[in-house]
This record gives structure tokens, C-alpha cells and sequence, in this order.
């Protein structure tokens, strides 16, 4: 976070709009991917250069396109694209700031979407996905060259479900899907680390699950602040007036709406779960802790009358009658002994 925020200061000054890469550069080439697909017809290919993408804005055309950008820090490339599909210059800015906000912005020509993809690689890694929605395509923009959307490309290439019965909205809808399943992978994982966690923490509460602990919360911050706009994000196309939008499709993202509702509630539980196992953490140490105070503390009870006793016969007065009896040492050693014992029964007795 603080250095995204370093990197917003390189903007100090700039005019609205200027086009500066904020984020980690996650790939060096930016990969250009054409799918153009209807019902009986299907073409991909691997654009070389950044022209190749400007016939499938044409709106007679028949078919969906479908283009997809891995790599956001090529400013002329994405200054370029952004012109020929008439997008705002703010719309451009804000694809290639990389700590943007879930949100969606409705235009006449076209609806601008923003969420996270997130990766579970020992902790949450971020992704940020940007979406352009027109009457007959989709931009899809990624920071790094992995191929996240793998399952709705084989389905449009294989014709199965129906997609490519479908328009550029029910894409939109397919590629929000598939982000927000990947969230119900997460949540799965997290809750399985939390039982395990939890378990341990009753066995034996220690410093590295307090690690563990801190290292689920961190992580349950940043999944909170991918999942809880994605609630407006969706209810908004749901909802929304967009003619972009056919009322068939506002069903499926009626679901994802539901999804995540789900989603959002499981997190606050474990939220909860994991704010519930610091407070077990800090209540095993101090019970820890007060075991041996009080394992001290009755030693310490204990030895004081011996202390006491042993503290009066060592003034080594002249006129003490106990120094010349021949049994007094191991007279005073059998007293010793017997109020220690006498102070041990007492304390089980009391079932201190």
C-alpha cells in the first residue's frame, strides 16, 4: 500500500488524464489476445500490434469480439486502443492505475468495470481486472500474463453452454463469474487453515500461531476490501438502466449478486472466528502465566515459615538451650519438614 502510494506522487501536477502506470509491471510484453466468435462461426488469434484490434469496433459486424490485454504499463498502446473504441481518457487512467476501487461507470457507449482477481499463493495476491463493456464487444484488461479466464475460453472455443448464443453482455457476465468463483476457492482454503489453527491454539498456544493468526487477519482485510464494492459493483448491473445490459442476462447477474452475499457473509464469520482466536491466544497465556505465578507463589509460601525458622535459629545468640541439645538439629529438620507438608495438604485441600 505505501508503495502505491509512492507511486500516486509521480501524478503530482499532471492534467487529468495523463496516462502513468501505477502498480507493479508484472509482465515485459504486453499480450494481445482477438477472440471473434457467433453461434456457428469462431476465429482467435494473437495480435502483433495494437491495429489489429480496431475492426471489431465496428458495430455492424455480426459477431462478439472478445479482446484481452495482458500488461497495463504500455501507455501508447492502451492511449491508441482507448481512442479508437472512444473511450475517456479518465477511463484509460484509471485501467492503468492498479489500485483502483471495485466499481462500474456507466456511459452511453460502453460500461467501464473494475474488480479484483485474487490469488491464494501462501497469502492473497491482488490482481486488478478491468472490463469495457460495449453493444457487441468486451476489453478485458489484466496486470500479468496468466491466462485467469482459461475456462471461458474453452468453452467459446468448444461451443459448450450457451455463450455464443449469447451477446457481449453474457460475456461480461461469464468473465464477473469466474472471479467471483474463485473467491469461494479462498474462502475454502482460509476456512480450512482456521480449523487447523484453531485446533493447534487449544493444543498449544505459541508465538507461531500467533504469526498465523496475525497473517489471517492481514489477509482477511485485503479480501474484505476486494469483496464488499463488488456488492454495489453487481447490484448496480443488475439494477442498472444500461442498454448495454439485456434483461437476459440481469438473471445470471442476479446469482453472482447472490453469490456474493454469500461470500461477504462467510467472511465476516471467519472474521469473527479469527478476532475470537487472538482473545483464546491472550486468554491460554495469561492462564499459562498464572499457573506459574501460582506455582511460585505457594514455593514461595511454603519456604517462608521454613525461612522463618531457620532465619531464628542462625542469630547464633550465646544463651540458646536448643544449640547444646544433642537432638536439636534434626529436631528443627522434622519441623521443617512437617509444616511444609502440613501447608501442601492444606493447599489441596483448598484446591488452590
Amino acid at each position: 500500500m505505501a508503495k502505491l502510494i509512492k507511486e500516486r506522487s509521480r501524478k503530482a501536477g499532471l492534467p487529468p488524464g495523463a496516462l502513468v502506470h501505477i502498480g507493479e509491471k508484472k509482465t515485459e510484453q504486453i499480450k494481445i489476445t482477438i477472440l471473434e466468435y457467433d453461434e456457428m462461426h469462431f476465429r482467435e488469434q494473437e495480435a502483433k500490434t495494437i491495429e489489429e484490434c480496431f475492426p471489431s469496433k465496428d458495430k455492424s459486424r455480426p459477431t462478439v469480439a472478445w479482446i484481452n490485454i495482458d500488461g497495463i504499463h504500455r501507455s501508447d498502446i492502451l492511449g491508441k486502443l482507448g481512442e479508437c473504441f472512444g473511450l475517456h481518457p479518465l477511463i484509460v487512467e484509471d485501467i492503468m492505475n492498479t489500485d483502483q476501487r471495485p466499481k462500474i461507470e456507466d456511459f452511453d457507449e460502453y460500461n467501464y468495470i473494475v474488480l479484483k482477481m485474487l490469488h491464494l499463493d501462501g497469502e492473497i495476491v491482488s490482481e486488478q481486472v478491468s472490463l469495457i463493456l460495449g453493444s457487441n464487444f468486451v476489453l478485458s484488461f489484466l496486470e500479468g500474463d496468466g491466462d485467469v479466464f482459461r475456462v471461458i475460453r474453452d468453452r467459446i472455443r468448444t461451443n459448450k453452454g450457451r455463450i455464443r448464443k449469447m451477446g457481449a453482455d453474457y460475456l461480461a457476465y461469464c468473465l464477473l463469474d469466474a472471479i467471483v468463483d474463485n473467491y469461494f476457492i479462498i474462502l475454502e482454503t482460509l476456512g480450512e487453515k482456521i480449523e487447523s489453527l484453531e485446533d493447534e491454539l487449544v493444543r498449544n498456544p505459541n508465538p507461531r500461531v500467533l504469526r498465523a493468526i496475525y497473517h489471517l487477519k492481514r489477509n482477511m482485510i485485503l479480501l474484505r476490501r476486494s469483496v464488499w464494492p463488488l456488492r454495489e459493483l453487481i447490484g448496480g448491473m443488475e439494477r442498472g438502466e444500461s442498454l448495454l445490459i439485456q434483461d437476459t442476462t440481469r438473471i445470471y447477474l442476479r446469482d453472482i449478486y447472490d453469490h456474493t452475499i454469500h461470500i461477504i457473509d462467510t467472511l465476516e464469520t471467519f472474521r469473527e472466528m479469527v478476532a475470537g482466536m487472538l482473545e483464546i491466544y491472550l486468554s491460554s497465556i495469561s492462564y499459562k502465566l498464572n499457573a506459574v505465578i501460582k506455582v511460585l507463589t505457594m514455593i514461595a509460601t511454603i519456604f517462608m515459615p521454613l525461612t522463618f525458622i531457620a532465619g531464628i535459629y542462625g542469630m547464633n545468640f550465646k544463651y540458646m538451650p536448643e544449640l547444646e541439645w544433642r537432638w536439636g538439629y534434626p529436631m528443627v529438620l522434622l519441623i521443617m519438614a512437617a509444616v511444609g507438608i502440613v501447608m501442601v495438604f492444606y493447599f489441596k485441600r483448598k484446591k488452590w
